[in-house]
């Protein structure tokens, strides 16, 4: 048997990790400045991160949700305490398009309507109306295309007013920081407007933190720099540090009741070891602290490097922008420098998304690898 053949490879072959490194079969050493679409939160291979997981499959691995987890208890009592929203429920899945799915789907039923609202290079997953509420043609198929949504401008506050006055839309769902879209943001004004106007009109405001979330940006969620308040918060990536986990963070107003929401996997023994542990290591290793120390730095060094039109993003969720396609750079700083980094839909903009352990002399190597290869 075959593997479908969806994904473009680069002929790398990783077979361990450690920190911010990755080494090939060759033991070719790689800095990883992307984190594998920015899961890799607490770095690779962390210890406590390997000493607990082992420690709890070597007792439990699994069971269904239809027994008690304190386990799940635990992570919601340290990701309330930790992310500052404690007032909020969790229900756990596996991923990040899972979340959004959910997320969608609890508005739906919350307020009983199903248009859904999403904005201009917004990404939100490749699974029934989460990728319907992404704008990429591409990836929608007509099955997912059967899904009422409309996608706005980014920061057109009319045209939002104007579709939410109709009174037939469930949700409104945003990036904050756009991920794969390339790093766009919109401002104060507009974010804060979605939350008055999505109460007024009886509408979910769903807060998309599924790459932002977890301390990537510094705060611990991207929409914390805005006075807002979400109705529903979808969360995955950085959330387990590379074991598959998901969740959303659900506003006390929105009620549960016994079967509105289900998973077979989701909120496991291991699943939830794995994304505790990551909220243990981020809160005793100050790494949203260090996301901030780093990302001044880092912006400071970009601004050496004249090729550097514009530096998008927050904390260490950073794009690079150039005048130029981007591709033939990332080639060469994987192939020549050893370096991972990512693209994103603007072909033009490198998109930086390492480990929340990085130091300054990670990024130093970086620009120094930019400089020789643009020289």
């Amino acid at each position: 048997m075959s593997l479908f053949n969806v994904y473009p490879l680069f002929d790398i072959t990783p077979v361990k990790a450690e920190d911010v490194y990755v080494f090939d079969e060759n033991n070719t050493k790689y800095l990883d400045l992307y984190g594998g679409h920015a899961v890799i939160s607490i770095g690779h291979s962390h210890p406590k991160y390997v000493k607990h997981i082992s420690e709890q499959v070597s007792k439990l691995g699994f069971y269904s949700n239809s027994i008690q987890n304190p386990l799940q208890v635990d992570l919601a009592t340290k990701l309330g305490k930790l992310s500052g929203c404690k007032e909020y429920q969790l229900f756990l899945c596996n991923s990040g398009a899972e979340a959004n799915e959910n997320g969608l789907k609890l508005a739906s039923f919350h307020n009983g309507k199903k248009k859904v609202i999403a904005f201009k290079n917004g990404f939100h997953g490749r699974t029934s109306a989460a990728v319907a509420a992404t704008d990429n043609a591409k990836i929608v198929a007509p099955i997912n295309a059967q899904q009422e949504v409309e996608i706005l401008e980014l920061g057109d506050l009319v045209a939002l007013e104007k579709s939410l006055a109709k009174n037939d839309v469930c949700a409104v769902i945003i990036e904050f920081i756009q991920g794969v879209g390339g790093l766009d943001e919109s401002t104060a004004e507009f974010y804060e407007a979605i939350n008055t106007l999505c109460k007024k009109y009886n509408t979910c405001f769903i807060a998309d933190e599924v790459q932002s979330g977890f301390g990537r940006t510094g705060d611990f969620f991207a929409f914390q720099k805005y006075n807002v308040t979400p109705d529903i918060i979808s969360i995955a990536k950085g959330m387990g540090n590379g074991f598959p986990i998901g969740g959303i963070l659900i506003h006390p107003d929105i009620k549960a009741s016994f079967g509105l929401l289900g998973t077979t996997f989701g909120g496991n023994h291991l699943a939830c070891v794995a994304s505790s542990t990551v909220l243990e290591v981020i809160e005793e290793e100050k790494l949203m602290q260090n996301a901030t120390k780093i990302s001044a730095y880092f912006i400071e060094k970009a601004k050496e490097i004249s090729e550097i039109k514009n530096i998008k993003g927050r904390g260490l969720m950073l794009g690079l922008e150039f005048d130029f396609p981007i591709a033939e750079l990332r080639k060469k700083l994987i192939f020549n420098q050893k370096i991972f980094t990512g693209s994103a839909k603007n072909p033009n903009l490198l998109r930086i998304l390492p480990p929340l352990t990085i130091k300054k002399e990670h990024v130093d190597a970086l620009f120094d690898a930019i400089k020789s290869e643009l020289s």
